[in-house]
């Protein structure tokens, strides 16, 4: 790949790109970055159609016309499903006379999980598709590209970049070395142990919890878990981003990295909670109940989680975006990153004023609710 000059392609989608290919850019640690889970939403038209999702994977080929590098890409014409907010830049932008849709969105959709953008066999190419991304932009009269929730590991190549950098704070569960969860337990104060357990066995009260995964995954579990999924998607964000077909192909493709945990009352599913299986870590997805239980939520999404965490040897639990309430369950906080390429020289220049402001408030929000987990305190 050295000395020759290097072309990128928007593809169609992920779909129309060879599986073997695209998966061969990652280690396959993380679920939410694989051919099976980016193709499912394009071919249950999650993405697509009417989403404002257009999947537009920016890709470079070898000499032998194999994918050796790709970044999953999207135009969109909203700022819907990202789980990074920025209204208010758009507003700003619309309320100078310009036009900030469409935008390029360097993305696993709908999904605030950690994970590798920039996907390659080369580490070389990773510069050049970031290159790719800012003429794409420039060329088709974009404002602008963002990459969200990067890995660690690449958020110096987005900085390298000159891209701007955002932080956001969510809430991890970080295994110890923890072998049962009364080991997890013992890591707490008394009384936060205490007011753990009581929540489990309030929300176990009565229900029976069933966990499936692999070949247990069948369509009833998911007609079930797809009312719970649209209850609460009607009530949070007016509408499903996720289509009732999405569900059934990634238990199709993916069964093997799902993990769903049902509370029934007898034989009637009330709740659910979906869980994907990474290399490393569990990420919690969505939830929803047809019942209010006490403690329930709690108990499917985030103990549930840790339980299954600790069976599978897995180091943390990513329980999504937002939710304070996690703290108090051993979930503590940490940084998310963003990388943000602005065309316009002095909008960027506003929008880099603004994140650093708010760089440095995020962090003191962490340290001041790292002040605050439940664990024990040293000394």
């Amino acid at each position: 790949m050295s000395g020759g000059e290097l072309i990128a392609k928007v593809a169609s989608g992920v779909s129309a790109l060879p599986a073997d290919e695209w998966d061969a850019l990652t280690d396959g640690t993380n679920p939410f970055v694989s051919h099976a889970f980016l193709s499912a939403l394009e071919d249950s038209r999650s993405v697509g159609g009417r989403s404002g999702w257009s999947a537009s994977p920016i890709v470079i080929e070898d000499a032998q016309g194999r994918i050796a590098g790709a970044l999953p890409a999207y135009l969109k014409d909203h700022s819907q499903g990202e789980y990074v907010f920025d209204h208010a830049w758009a507003d700003a932008w619309h309320r100078a006379g310009g036009h900030y849709y469409p935008k390029l969105q360097i993305a696993a959709p709908f999904t605030p999980a950690t994970g590798p953008r920039i996907l390659t066999r080369d580490p070389q190419l990773s510069l050049p598709l970031v290159r790719a991304a800012e003429a794409l932009c420039v060329q088709s009269g974009l404002s602008s590209a963002h990459a969200t929730f990067i890995t660690p590991d690449q958020v110096s190549l987005f900085e390298q970049a000159g891209w701007l950098l955002r932080e956001d704070t969510q809430f991890h569960w970080e295994n110890r070395g923890y072998s049962t969860f009364d080991d997890f337990l013992e890591a707490l104060s008394s009384r936060k142990r205490k007011d753990l357990r009581k929540e489990r066995a309030k929300a176990q009260e009565g229900v029976t919890i069933r966990a499936l995964t692999g070949v247990d995954l069948k369509e009833e579990h998911w007609d079930a878990f797809w009312q719970f999924y649209q209850d609460t998607g009607q009530r949070k964000w007016g509408s499903p981003y996720l289509t009732r077909k999405a569900f059934s192909l990634l238990g199709e493709r993916m069964a093997d990295q799902i993990l769903l945990v049902l509370a029934y009352d007898e034989d009637q599913p009330i709740a659910g909670a979906l869980n994907f299986i990474g290399g490393d870590a569990l990420y919690g997805r969505y939830w929803g109940a047809l019942v209010d239980k006490p403690f329930l939520h709690f108990e499917l999404c985030y103990y549930q989680a840790i339980d299954a965490a600790i069976a599978l040897g897995l180091s943390r639990v990513e329980a999504g975006a937002q939710g304070g309430h996690k703290l108090a369950r051993g979930y503590e906080p940490v940084a998310t990153v963003s990388a943000h390429y602005i065309v316009h020289e002095g909008f960027r220049e506003a929008v880099s004023d603004f994140l650093q402001r708010e760089r440095e408030g995020a962090a003191q929000e962490r340290m001041w609710l790292g002040e605050r987990t439940p664990f024990k305190r040293e000394g």
